[in-house]
């Protein structure tokens, strides 16, 4: 794995840069060809990703401050370093409340259009870990399992001791869960079903992965990471969102 994938002149192609456009381009045409069949215009599609995107690296940023707010006040000079030191939980929550302050302004259905772009998120995410792989951020315990991966010249992670390839599995499972909403997305489902569904599945994968993590950096709250503990949140308000959807669909269905 390296992170410096090509060099042209003073250019450098760096993988996590790469991989991170990568997902962000493919996860935007997906949405652009699924939007066909939605009464969204494709000006508040582009939008919506722009906004998306840009509060998303803020609020990943910011929620990463938050968990590192010891070392800042230790070295005030972590927050200059805005290249690295990201928490997923925050890009979600960051686009999707500039997704709801759009809506909201541009009076259309935030629901619907936050059901259109949960899959793609995952996609996105999926190409993202990828990234991760190539720089050796996130990394994952040390094992002496066959399946362990050696780093050599990462700047993140410890080089020359075997990890668990925490950043495969979880590429693999985000690429996993797109599928399965995208094969749910296809019949007609209450607004913000989707979206319920994806928080559900990528809180529970998430909380389980935690486990294997190895980048202790980020911060725990007793025997659980802050990200574990943010899981069970998300998790516990999207089943709730999932109960309340299928008691009113039921009533509905009834009358």
């Amino acid at each position: 794995m390296k992170n410096e994938l090509l060099k042209i002149g003073p250019i450098t192609i760096y993988g996590y840069g790469l991989m991170i456009a990568i997902g962000i381009i493919v996860a935007y045409s997906i949405i652009i060809h699924r939007a066909r069949n939605k009464q969204i215009a494709q000006s508040h599609i582009t939008s919506l990703a722009i906004w998306g995107v840009l509060f998303g690296f803020i609020g990943a940023k910011l929620l990463y401050w938050i968990t590192q707010y010891r070392n800042i006040i230790d070295n005030p000079r972590v927050l200059l370093e805005l290249s690295g030191g990201f928490v997923v939980y925050g890009g979600i929550i960051g686009g999707i409340l500039a997704g709801y302050v759009y809506c909201k302004r541009k009076r259309i259905n935030f629901l619907q259009c936050l059901d259109l772009f949960v899959p793609s998120i995952a996609l996105a995410q999926g190409f993202g870990r990828l990234g991760c792989l190539l720089a050796g951020c996130c990394f994952g315990k040390e094992t002496h399992h066959w399946f362990g991966i050696t780093f050599h010249e990462s700047d993140f992670a410890p080089n020359g001791v075997k990890l668990i390839p925490i950043q495969i599995f979880e590429s693999v499972f985000n690429f996993a869960l797109f599928f399965v909403l995208i094969w749910l997305a296809r019949r007609t489902r209450p607004d913000g079903f989707i979206a319920s569904l994806y928080l559900l599945f990528y809180s529970l994968g998430r909380f389980v992965i935690e486990f294997y993590r190895g980048d202790l950096i980020r911060g725990n709250v007793g025997i659980l990471s802050t990200s574990q503990w943010i899981a069970i949140i998300v998790f516990v308000v999207a089943c709730g969102s999932l109960v309340m959807k299928l008691i009113r669909s039921k009533r509905v269905s009834y009358y």
